[in-house]
């Protein structure tokens, strides 16, 4: 089983956050490390996929519509992992995001919607 690694798109990629999750060895890229700013929802989900990544956002609506529209359809995707956006602190937001990486396989995440609330 591997680990989750993300993909934390614009809405989500506070530096704290990240340099928090690197530091602690969890693989992270941001929609700016991967030349992704400004770009549509849908391609942020792409560009996971691409890199066979979980995606992390606070855009729970939009990516909550995008995960059920593509599992109806069929199509894959490497995880969508969502939080309200200034719900939690960023340590609270560390604390929750390894527990869940310490407990999911990047393999059972699979087609899989997880809100970090229930971490």
């Amino acid at each position: 089983m591997s680990r989750i690694r993300l993909y934390i798109d614009e809405d989500a990629m506070d530096g704290d956050f990240v340099r928090g999750l690197r530091s602690r060895g969890i693989d992270v890229v941001t929609a700016f490390d991967a030349g992704m700013v400004c770009q549509s929802d849908e391609s942020h989900l792409r560009a996971a996929i691409e890199q066979d990544r979980t995606l992390y956002s606070f855009n729970i609506r939009d990516f909550h519509q995008i995960h059920s529209m593509w599992l109806a359809k069929g199509w894959t995707h490497a995880g969508v992992i969502l939080s309200q956006q200034k719900r939690y602190s960023t340590g609270e937001q560390i604390r929750r995001m390894l527990r869940l990486i310490g407990s999911v396989s990047a393999e059972s995440m699979t087609n899989r919607e997880e809100f970090l609330g229930g971490w």
